[in-house]
């Protein structure tokens, strides 16, 4: 299931799909959206191997035990189809639908939002990837929802394809989501990924970035120990292999909004590589606009429309707006699916 194979060399794979509408499964333009709880902790394996060790974590009182099936713990990119799954709900929840811990996704449009071919082989991989996402238990006392409690489950229930009689050709796939990862989509405790998150090649290169998206956020900057930071990755790479690592993911840059540096003392330091310039706030918009905004785009993720106006006007050098409610709207009717 690793992207690492599918382009030789180092930088971002392709944009496989540049004219796609993105996330079309359902809800228009849902943005790609992450659960806290497996960005912060190493759930799922670095290793384009089959991973069968047990993984045991203790970190600030969070304990965790990984138990992989015999094909393998689940992978850094099996992880892409939970991504999409909590996507695709945080947007239902967003436009007011009721949701459910079972999805119904086309196979097509799973591989198309992710940035996976939609060969033959790709659905193949699809299916091994649902198979070790299931076949993963996982023992934690991790909060979800603001509810503690140590129990084990799979990172998903269940999972079933829907194939055509002739041909075999994969139409569909029914996912349901343990309640542990379900319990924190209803409490929103997510956070929206760069799209370029797919394209990111290396399996380490993709745990460092939701590190840095969790840690370093919407702050200027994190700091962290290359210490910390191994134990943090999940990576069982010896620490001066991994600092090799790091230091050839500092020359390349490839991280999507962050930038990587090594400084003294063994530390390195994540920098959004757009900081905040002078000037005025984000401007801030009434809940009814979103309302509004929800009939002038329906089904659409509506905070994803308001990130992608923000993003605009700060690109467009952040004038000054007597009356930002009104530049949403216009900006949603001229250009919001643009």
């Amino acid at each position: 299931m690793s992207a690492a194979t599918d382009t030789p060399g180092g930088g971002l794979l392709p944009d496989r799909h540049p004219t796609a509408d993105f996330f079309v499964c359902d809800i228009f333009d849902a943005a790609p959206k992450d659960d806290l709880g497996t960005m912060e902790h190493p759930i799922f394996s670095l290793s384009t191997r089959p991973d069968r060790r047990v993984l045991s974590y203790a970190h600030n009182g969070t304990e965790i035990e990984v138990t992989p099936s015999v094909r393998g713990r689940a992978t850094i990119h099996d992880k892409d189809i939970l991504i999409y799954c909590v996507s695709q709900l945080m947007a239902a929840i967003n436009a007011g639908r009721e949701v459910s811990r079972t999805l119904h996704l086309k196979a097509h449009d799973l591989l198309v939002a992710t940035n996976r071919d939609t060969s033959g082989d790709g659905y193949a991989r699809l299916r091994d990837a649902f198979e070790r996402l299931a076949g993963t238990r996982i023992t934690t006392n991790l909060a979800t929802g603001g509810v503690q409690t140590t129990r084990g489950f799979g990172l998903i229930d269940s999972w079933e394809i829907v194939r055509r009689a002739r041909g075999g050709r994969m139409i569909s796939v029914t996912v349901t989501l343990s309640d542990w990862l379900f319990r924190a989509v209803l409490a929103k405790s997510v956070l929206t990924l760069s799209r370029d998150y797919f394209r990111l090649r290396k399996p380490l290169e993709r745990r460092i970035y939701e590190l840095a998206r969790k840690h370093c956020g919407r702050q200027p900057r994190w700091q962290v120990s290359v210490g910390t930071l191994h134990k943090k990755s999940g990576s069982t790479a010896p620490v001066r292999v991994f600092r090799a690592a790091l230091r050839k993911m500092i020359a390349e840059a490839n991280l999507p909004d962050y930038r990587l540096s090594e400084v003294p003392d063994d530390m390195i330091v994540v920098e959004r590589q757009r900081a905040a310039r002078p000037g005025p706030a984000a401007p801030h918009l009434d809940p009814a606009t979103l309302e509004v905004a929800r009939t002038l785009e329906p089904g659409a993720d509506v905070y994803a429309l308001v990130a992608r106006w923000q993003a605009w006007w700060e690109d467009t050098g952040r004038p000054r707006l007597g009356n930002p409610d009104a530049a949403f709207l216009g900006w949603v009717k001229g250009q919001g699916r643009g």
